[in-house]
């Protein structure tokens, strides 16, 4: 197999993922910007290389320290002293070895030799060919750090960093964190919300059919509709050229949900992003009433004033705008949401590289970010409104300590209860009691879905 050139169109998958990893692992690039970018170059793979493309760069990726370990157990240099395309070839082929069923051993490694061969040279795809034989051979006596319920197992056989086990594990037990890290490394669900302005789930599971995306009712919200398999990407249908549906989490509705907007109120949404909870918000009210939505990105606002063209909705304002220079004392809302930045702990498998980009510092910095947009925030609200802070992460230092140090500050708000307004969502009982009292967090994968963090906030002035 030759190297292709710059440029030049791709037929193999396996070629085309080891780019990708090449430069996310040794390059420090964006692993959802490059694979995009690379999927776009590579006119000549099918739908189904597509998948395997971006199967291979997100397990390799997300996988990478266990990976590793394994390697560095059958090599008489670690992994890191490698030549940089002979480790991440290696990566490759031992993800397929280790987690893909469905591709042959003799597949993986054959692949693995020949691209040693055209990307290193023929002196190292011997070597190649026998660590990853061997490994084929010995795979049922890898062994991982002993306890398996201690710090470094968790790192090694899920493949996190050590301080975000650690940091787990002071707020979890070690079954929750067990769970959350499995959770953490599966393939993320698609999940459709259904734009109830312009169809239903059962038109729309009809239609989706019919452009070869099959579907089922989520059982989580009446809205929600999840995708088992498709022959097209989404964006090629007919459903999403009419603004049938967003691609959104069951737990990212719930935020809206839980903020409840009523048609003919004025609403902000003061960290909308590219306009996931915003859209929804548009929908509940019937698209009546005002929506301010602002984001400090400009191509974030481009984003969500495209999706809501597609979507068919006439109430968002979108403003590019740092929310601690809006003037807030014009500024009140019947509803607002602070959909906060945050450390994503909760969505580790929606981005396979974000695990490996964080830190202990980041945390830190952002919690006190955090504390200053929501006192912002809580300048917007009008009397009697409702404010809802939420997060994608499971930090308490992010979440429940942000809001606790709030209430302590402003004795004008005070914890409203959700539970009534997402009945529908299967809660388990210990979580309904959290709603009912203001604030929940839901662990990632508990319900099959995300992790978040809601609290419900209703401003009351004593008048």
């Amino acid at each position: 197999m030759k190297p292709k050139q710059r440029g030049a169109r791709i037929a193999d998958p396996r070629l085309a993922a080891l780019q990708v990893i090449y430069q996310v692992a040794e390059k420090g690039a964006y692993a959802n910007l490059i694979l995009e970018r690379k999927l776009e170059q590579a006119a000549d793979l099918s739908s189904q290389d597509r998948h395997l493309v971006t199967e291979l760069v997100n397990g390799t990726i997300r996988m990478l320290k266990h990976l590793d370990w394994v390697l560095d157990l059958f090599m008489k240099r670690p992994v890191s002293a490698q030549n940089p395309w002979l480790r991440n070839i290696l990566r490759l082929s031992l993800y397929q070895l280790l987690f893909l069923d469905s591709i042959p051993d003799y597949a993986a490694i054959n692949s693995g030799v020949e691209l040693t061969r055209s990307k290193v040279g023929p002196g190292l795809a011997g070597l190649a060919n026998g660590i990853l034989r061997n490994i084929a051979r010995h795979r049922d006596e890898i062994r991982y750090p002993e306890p398996a319920s201690s710090v470094a197992f968790y790192s090694v056989f899920y493949s996190q960093p050590e301080w975000l086990v650690e940091r787990l594990l002071t707020e979890y037990d070690h079954q929750q964190v067990e769970d959350m890290l499995a959770y953490f490394n599966q393939r993320p669900q698609v999940v459709l919300r259904t734009n109830t302005l312009k169809t239903d789930r059962e038109q729309l599971t009809a239609i989706l059919a019919r452009d070869g995306i099959n579907s089922q009712f989520s059982p989580r919200s009446p809205r929600a509709i999840l995708v088992d398999s498709m022959e097209r990407s989404l964006s090629q249908s007919e459903a999403y050229r009419a603004g049938l549906f967003y691609v959104q989490n069951e737990a990212s509705m719930l935020a809206v949900n839980i903020l409840d907007p009523q048609p003919g109120t004025t609403v902000f949404d003061l960290c909308c992003g590219v306009g996931g909870k915003t859209t929804f918000i548009a929908e509940l009210m019937g698209n009546e009433g005002r929506i301010d939505a602002y984001d400090i990105h400009n191509h974030k606002i481009y984003l969500l004033k495209s999706n809501c063209a597609r979507l068919g909705l006439a109430i968002i304002h979108a403003h590019q705008e740092d929310i601690m220079n809006l003037p807030t004392g014009s500024l009140q809302a019947d509803r607002v949401l602070l959909d906060a930045p945050c450390s994503g702990l909760g969505v580790l498998n929606r981005r396979s590289d974000s695990r490996w980009r964080k830190t202990p510092q980041d945390l830190a910095n952002l919690q006190r970010l955090q504390a200053q947009m929501l006192e912002r925030a809580s300048l917007m609200v009008a009397n009697g409104g409702i404010l809802v802070y939420s997060t994608c992460t499971i930090m308490k230092a992010e979440n429940e300590d942000v809001v606790q140090t709030f209430l302590d500050r402003h004795p004008e708000f005070s914890l409203d209860g959700f539970q009534a307004k997402i009945s529908f969502f299967p809660l388990d009982n210990q979580d309904k009691i959290e709603a009912s009292k203001g604030m929940l967090t839901i662990l990632p994968g508990r319900y099959g879905t995300d992790g978040m963090f809601y609290a419900r906030l209703r401003r009351t002035d004593g008048v």
